[in-house]
């Protein structure tokens, strides 16, 4: 499998430098075009079907974010690729599969064009499938502290949790249950069962997963017919448990 890719950086130094590494370290990668402004790299994407746009942070009139936020239902995965460390958080508030820092190291570059093609091929093998998890039905019973005590819930309809700040909502098969406990305190609390954290809001029960939808970080439709996003972080963990 053959990665498509486009480069979008404002210096052309740059450009070469990833370009000469990608030839030489990452061949399953196929560069289709380069872009060294926002529009260039808008113009690429609306005429290209990709699998991965590495994306410089710091553009002239714009940044990556910029170009992103008018790409709402993207099918690429994207690494970011900058000199600036503090962009982490918004990389991967905007689902980047990887953040490159500047000088560009050889082997974090492969290890991001890796995990991309690992979850490109996992996505494609899953793609329009019913999902069944190599896993057996969730047991057990977990505490779910209250004001005047504590309620007791099967783990098994415990369909997914959101998080809301320092409270938790559990939706279960028919109704929602607001705690005033963090989504960690539950990540940990169902770590023994087969609950996948797929985003920094959701911790999800993998036996009520039924489809996989790719998309700007994917997301996952429940048995329920609720879909919730995946972010690009979360996906090789959460693929890891269907077949």
């Amino acid at each position: 499998m053959k990665l498509k890719a486009i480069l979008v950086e404002d210096e052309a130094n740059s450009r070469e430098i990833l370009r000469n590494y990608l030839a030489k370290y990452c061949p399953n990668v196929t560069l289709v075009g380069e872009a060294s402004t926002i529009k260039e790299g808008l113009d690429l994407i609306e005429k290209n079907q990709l699998d991965l746009v590495f994306l410089d942070v710091e553009m002239p009139f714009g940044n990556a974010f910029d170009l992103l936020e008018q790409v709402p239902e993207r099918t690429f995965e994207t690494v970011f690729v900058t000199a600036y460390n503090n962009y982490a958080l918004d990389a991967l508030n905007n689902h980047a599969a990887y953040y490159l820092m500047k000088p560009i190291s050889i082997d974090e570059l492969i290890k991001a064009v890796d995990y991309v093609m690992e979850i490109r091929q996992k996505e494609n093998a899953l793609e329009d499938k019913i999902l069944k998890p190599k896993l057996n039905a969730v047991e057990g019973k977990i505490t779910i502290p209250q004001q005047d005590g504590f309620q007791i819930l099967n783990v098994s309809d415990i369909m997914y949790c959101k998080a809301d700040d320092n409270y938790t909502e559990i939706y279960v098969k028919d109704k929602r249950i607001v705690v005033s406990k963090t989504l960690k305190y539950f990540e940990e609390a169902l770590s023994d069962f087969s609950f996948a954290r797929i985003h920094k809001s959701y911790v999800v029960n993998v036996n009520e997963i039924v489809k996989y939808v790719k998309g700007k970080g994917g997301s996952v439709v429940l048995s329920n017919g609720k879909e919730l996003l995946v972010s690009a972080s979360k996906k090789k963990d959460l693929l890891a448990y269907f077949e």
